[in-house]
């Protein structure tokens, strides 16, 4: 520990303008890890299709197609509109 506290304190003497550059790029790579928004990103990513589906016309045979594009049906989102 005590090497590495000589070595920063040798680096911020010498080129502090590179020692907190490459802080800051450090805390690019860990603060998407360690950020609350990653989960919220996640849910709201898995709740929403990448593709979405071509309307179709219900000729009462198909159960899982509603019939009117207002009706719902799939996943409830009511945890989002909570956020």
């Amino acid at each position: 520990m005590a090497k590495i506290g000589a070595f920063l304190r040798n680096a911020w003497n010498k080129e502090p303008v590179v020692l907190v550059s490459c802080g800051i790029g450090l805390l690019s790579l860990v603060f998407p890890l360690v950020s609350p928004m990653t989960k919220y990103t996640a849910m709201i990513n898995a709740a929403i299709p990448y593709t979405y589906p071509v309307p179709v016309r219900d000729d009462g045979n198909m159960p899982d197609v509603p019939a009117h594009p207002c009706e719902p049906k799939g996943q409830n989102l009511e945890w989002l509109k909570n956020l």
